[in-house]
């Protein structure tokens, strides 16, 4: 995927925060690309937002470091942040002002955004029909996708979303996973957004880590070649004596499912199966690929851990 071989943006390496001698992140390193959308996965408490807050300067950071753009947040804070969108929990609007005077208030804080600028980001995340209208009459989906044009306006590098599809109907976070898509393609922003709903991100995001206990248990793609695919495949081969296959595939960890035999491959490794039982004189009545969803492959790592 050409995200993946993009520039890398952003480098957390051994990022640790400690607070009273209890470990919440530790030694936690993540490399994102240019334009990619990169999700961040984890049960109640491991540490998703104690990791967003320190990527923004709201907490410092006990050991290691957070590069964005070659600029370092712990010893050059101005340049990296300058780099960095983001809305931590709910964007904040003054609600009686129209979606484009608040834009406009914030570009005045901001060196360098044109009302071209301005006229631009409100076209990016669809709220052309209504900025001229009052921030309170706007839907929840709405104001978030305000807060993200607000985020975006001074172009930067990367935009950090934490739960932003929190209370959002199903058509509102259709729609931000939508915009998020487009703002990576379209702007190559690497958008990198935490999230408990595992469905969405699995259709929205390149790459997914999985943290737990403030660990890194996992780095895994989700698309190729721009479309949904998952990481992992089970292959299940059907069989006329499935317990002698799975002996033959013991190197494999075959195992038996439902009266055929179950193994994880890839492409080359089931072609490799498929000629090694029939040279042991058994038929071989079918192959199938039974894909492992984003939240089977999480919740086999975590233990079944509930996700916040």
């Amino acid at each position: 995927m050409d995200n993946l071989a993009s520039e890398s943006i952003v480098q957390l390496s051994q990022v640790t925060k400690r607070i009273g001698g209890r470990t919440i992140i530790d030694k936690l390193s993540l490399e994102l690309s240019e334009g990619e959308v990169f999700g961040f996965l984890g049960p109640n408490g491991s540490g998703k937002t104690t990791t967003i807050r320190m990527m923004v300067g709201l907490m410092s950071l006990t050991e290691g470091d957070v590069v964005i753009r070659g600029s370092s947040i712990r010893t050059d804070f101005e340049n990296a942040i300058r780099h960095v969108g983001a809305i931590v929990e709910n964007p904040e609007m003054y609600k009686y002002l129209t979606g484009y005077q608040n834009l406009l208030h914030y570009s005045r804080m901001v060196p360098g955004v044109t009302r071209g600028r301005i006229e631009e980001v409100v076209e990016l995340v669809g709220l052309k029909a209504r900025i001229h209208e009052k921030v309170k009459t706007y839907s929840l989906g709405m104001r978030q996708r305000l807060g993200v044009a607000q985020a975006i306006l001074h172009k930067p590098s990367l935009l950090i979303l934490d739960e932003p599809t929190n209370g959002l109907d199903p058509a509102g976070i259709r729609e931000l996973r939508d915009y998020l898509r487009q703002l990576a393609k379209e702007e190559r922003i690497t958008v990198f957004v935490s999230s408990h709903l595992l469905s969405e991100m699995e259709l929205m995001c390149d790459r997914v880590a999985i943290i737990q206990t403030g660990r890194l248990i996992d780095v895994r793609s989700i698309r190729s070649e721009g479309a949904a695919a998952v990481a992992v495949s089970r292959v299940v081969f059907e069989v006329d004596n499935a317990q002698e296959a799975v002996r033959l595939l013991a190197e494999y960890g075959a195992a038996l499912a439902d009266g055929a035999v179950s193994v994880e491959a890839g492409r080359e490794t089931v072609a490799r199966i498929n000629a090694e039982l029939v040279r042991a004189g058994l038929n071989v009545y079918g192959i199938r690929t039974v894909s492992k969803s984003l939240e089977d492959q999480f919740l086999e790592m975590t233990g079944g851990e509930t996700i916040v």
